[in-house]
C-alpha cells in the first residue's frame, strides 16, 4: 500500500505510504491522488490523497503530503450523500486543481463531484449538470473554465457542452452552459466513424482535447476549434498530456541547477 511519485523526465521516484485511516482496497479503485506543485516551485510538491473512511464507508476522507516536511498532514472526511453510495468509486477521470482546490468525480448510484481544498482544509461534494447524472454513453470530466474557475466538459454523441460553476449574489453556486461544439461538423468523419468518437484527454494549459475514432487520433483546441489528426490507430487508450517540461538536474525533490522550462514538449 505505498504511493509512487514519478517525474517521467528525471526519473525520479518517491514512495509514499499511505497514510492510516484510508480504507485499503486499491482493486476496488478506492483511493485516488494527485500530484499539486506550485507555478515556480520546482523543488517540492504535494499529494492530495482522497478516498474512503476505513471506518465508514459513508464518509470521504482526504489527506496532504508535503515534500518539504516529508510527512503527511492531518485527515479530514465529509459524509456523502445516500444517492451516492451504491457501488461508490472513483470515476477515473483525473483530477483537476482550480485555484487552491483539486476536484475528483465519484460515482455510485448517482454522480458528484468531490472538492478538496487544500487552503481551508474542507472536503465538499457538488452535483453535476443535472441533465448529464447517470446519462448513458455521456463523457465527462472537469477542466478550467474559460476566465478561471471550474469547469464541467460532457461529450453526448458528436455534441461537446461547456460549462461553469457560477455563485449567485447569496453566494449559491450553480452551473451554467457556456458553448456548445457539433464535432460532426469539424472533424472529416462518416457515419460509422462518429459512433466511435471518444475523448481520451485534455491538456489543461493549452486547452487541448484529445479525440479518438476508428480512423485515428485527433486534436481538437478548444479555443480556435482547429483540429489536426496525429496519428492512425484502431487502439485508444486515455492520454496524460505533458506539457511542462524542465531541463537539466531537475529531479521532483531537487534543486534548479540551472534548467530551462520548455513549453508543450
Amino acid at each position: 500500500m505505498e504511493l509512487l511519485v514519478w517525474d517521467p523526465v528525471t526519473g525520479d521516484q518517491h514512495h509514499l505510504a499511505v497514510p492510516r485511516g484510508f480504507l485499503r482496497d486499491m482493486q476496488e479503485r478506492r483511493i485516488e491522488g494527485a500530484v499539486i506543485r506550485a507555478a515556480g516551485v520546482v523543488h517540492h510538491f504535494q499529494v492530495a490523497l482522497v478516498g474512503f473512511d476505513e471506518n465508514d464507508r459513508k464518509r470521504a476522507i482526504a489527506c496532504v503530503y508535503s515534500s518539504e516536511t516529508g510527512s503527511w498532514g492531518n485527515p479530514v472526511s465529509t459524509l456523502l450523500p445516500d444517492e451516492v453510495l451504491k457501488d461508490t468509486d472513483f470515476f477515473g477521470v483525473p483530477a483537476v486543481p482550480v485555484g487552491d482546490s483539486v476536484y475528483w468525480f465519484i460515482s455510485g448510484g448517482s454522480s458528484r463531484i468531490l472538492g478538496f481544498d487544500l487552503h481551508r482544509q474542507m472536503l465538499s461534494v457538488m452535483p453535476v449538470p443535472s441533465e448529464f447524472d447517470r446519462k448513458d454513453g455521456c463523457q465527462c470530466m472537469f477542466i478550467q473554465a474559460e476566465g478561471g474557475g471550474l469547469g464541467f466538459l460532457a461529450k453526448s454523441g458528436c455534441k461537446v457542452q461547456l460549462w461553469k460553476m457560477e455563485s449567485d449574489c447569496d453566494g449559491l453556486a450553480s452551473w451554467a452552459l457556456g458553448r456548445t461544439i457539433e464535432l460532426d461538423t469539424l472533424l472529416p468523419l462518416g457515419p460509422e466513424e462518429k459512433k466511435s468518437l471518444l475523448i481520451i484527454g485534455h491538456a489543461e494549459y493549452s486547452n487541448v482535447l484529445y479525440l479518438w475514432t476508428v480512423i485515428g487520433h485527433f486534436t481538437l483546441h478548444l479555443e480556435s476549434l482547429k483540429f489536426e489528426k496525429t496519428f492512425d490507430t484502431e487502439i485508444w487508450f486515455l492520454h496524460q498530456p505533458l506539457e511542462w517540461v524542465y531541463t537539466g538536474e531537475m529531479g521532483i525533490g531537487g534543486a534548479p541547477g540551472g534548467a530551462n522550462l520548455l513549453h508543450n514538449a
